[in-house]
């Protein structure tokens, strides 16, 4: 057990650090662009708001932080969608920019994107039990997050979104749960819903569902069962048992169509299927990527960690462009 931790730890900490550089030299690019650039007055009423980078908010008693990208093309005119990232245990905000290239997406396609930083780097992803957690309010946090920015920016309320990737993964299956009416949709990468919370969730809204998993991740399984990390441990249900539950949750049919993904990269040794969506009545759909003898991993990312430690990663697929046109595609009504 000792040494499952130790790696645990070790897997998340070499995650955070991912591409630290890489995001300095793209940051440090974009505002040399922004700068030779001539600006109109909405322009200039946008810059004098919180731009890219580290920011910080209080949330009660607790100061909270999270990193922030605005497209260069934002000008404040028109309502833009909102798309926030949730890191893994261990993890920050700034890692999962680089990690998963939403910010280049975003300026791309014009929407803003914040990277929230879970306190001691994680996410309380179950209800909390204890006076410590519960001050955390992590749910809390990204409420008051999403009305910061909606009061900040010009944010379109019907397209605010929530993704996830480990714990972070879990996390946004929570706040699918319990801010039902902030968020139109959730990605889940390599995470499953938490017990605990599967057996109170009751949303007041519908919210689509996208998920990608491995069937042989070694960190959370997709046949679920107990999560173990440094600092705690929690139980999750079963990929399939998850998704049944949100299908049930959305009202989607019971007829679920499968198909094989193009499997173009022949050195990869993983296969996709892809399920879904299934006919929803609520008009939320729920999509699952399974990706067979794929790991802990986000798909079209980089290998992070020797595929001993975290499994294999599918090349096939770009979770981060499959997120994010699936979101594109469910709004609130």
């Amino acid at each position: 057990m000792i040494v499952y931790l130790f790696w645990f730890f070790l897997i998340a900490l070499l995650l955070s650090c991912a591409l630290t550089t890489q995001q300095q030299t793209q940051r440090n690019q974009q505002r040399d662009q922004q700068q030779s650039k001539p600006q109109n007055n909405g322009q200039r009423q946008a810059q004098q708001r919180p731009q890219n980078g580290d920011q910080t908010i209080q949330v009660g008693d607790v100061q909270r932080t999270y990193y922030l990208h605005v497209p260069s093309s934002y000008d404040g005119t028109k309502p833009v969608p909102l798309v926030l990232v949730f890191h893994g245990g261990g993890g920050n905000g700034k890692g999962m920019e680089g990690f998963t290239g939403f910010s280049a997406l975003a300026d791309g396609k014009s929407f803003i994107v914040a990277y929230p930083d879970g306190i001691d780097h994680r996410w309380r992803s179950q209800p909390e039990t204890t006076p410590e957690d519960q001050k955390v309010n992590d749910v809390g946090f990204v409420s008051t997050l999403i009305d910061h920015l909606s009061q900040t920016f010009n944010i379109d309320p019907k397209r605010v979104y929530a993704a996830g990737m480990s714990n972070g993964g879990v996390f946004a299956y929570r706040l699918a749960c319990e801010i039902s009416g902030k968020i139109a949709a959730i990605a889940s990468v390599a995470g499953a819903m938490s017990a605990n919370e599967a057996s109170r969730c009751n949303p007041d809204q519908p919210v689509a569902i996208i998920a990608f998993h491995g069937t042989d991740d070694p960190i959370i399984h997709y046949q679920g069962g107990t999560v173990r990390s440094l600092s705690n441990s929690e139980d999750v249900l079963s990929v399939p048992d998850t998704i049944a539950r949100w299908r049930r949750i959305d009202g989607c049919s019971a007829t679920v169509q499968a198909e094989a993904v193009p499997h173009v990269n022949s050195a990869d040794q993983t296969h996709v299927e892809r399920e879904g969506p299934s006919n929803c009545e609520k008009g939320a759909p729920v999509e699952l990527y399974t990706i067979a003898g794929g790991g802990h991993t986000w798909p079209g990312a980089f290998q992070y960690l020797p595929e001993g430690l975290i499994g294999k990663m599918n090349k096939d697929v770009s979770a981060t462009e499959l997120i994010w046109d699936f979101f594109m595609h469910h709004a609130k009504p």
